[in-house]
């Protein structure tokens, strides 16, 4: 059985990609090939500054990379892996019917969940 800190990295990974700002990103990423922050903010109607702290994210924990050009920076994804996670998750809520929108903690109509509120579920702490 793995322990905590063997899960720790893989919790990295998914506390990266649960903004739903960054699930965007990473996801048009995915989808669409390399963009400016310029592109991204468009595409998702919001501010550049809120865009640039979240591609800085995920560029820190090593899920984006950008490419400087002139004084413009593309970004991608720095690993195709990222893409078969991404598929991976999109296949699991089709196969489930999305069930997890109806998650107390989790879903769409959750006001607050364990791990903004700080609490903690089976004495594990989110």
């Amino acid at each position: 059985m793995a322990t905590r800190a063997d899960l720790d990295p893989a919790v990295a990974l998914f506390h990266s990609l649960s903004d739903g700002t960054r699930l965007a990103i990473a996801t048009r990423l995915a989808h669409g090939g390399e963009a400016r922050v310029a592109d991204l903010m468009a595409e998702l109607g919001l501010a550049q500054s809120t865009v640039s702290a979240h591609v800085a994210c995920l560029r820190d924990c090593g899920l984006v990379e950008g490419r400087p050009q002139g004084r413009q920076v593309f970004y991608s994804l720095a690993r195709p892996e990222l893409m078969d996670v991404l598929a991976a998750a999109e296949t699991l809520l089709a196969a489930t019917g999305n069930a997890v929108v109806l998650c107390p903690n989790y879903g769409t109509d959750a006001t607050t969940s364990c791990c903004t509120t700080g609490d903690t579920k089976a004495g594990v702490r989110r």
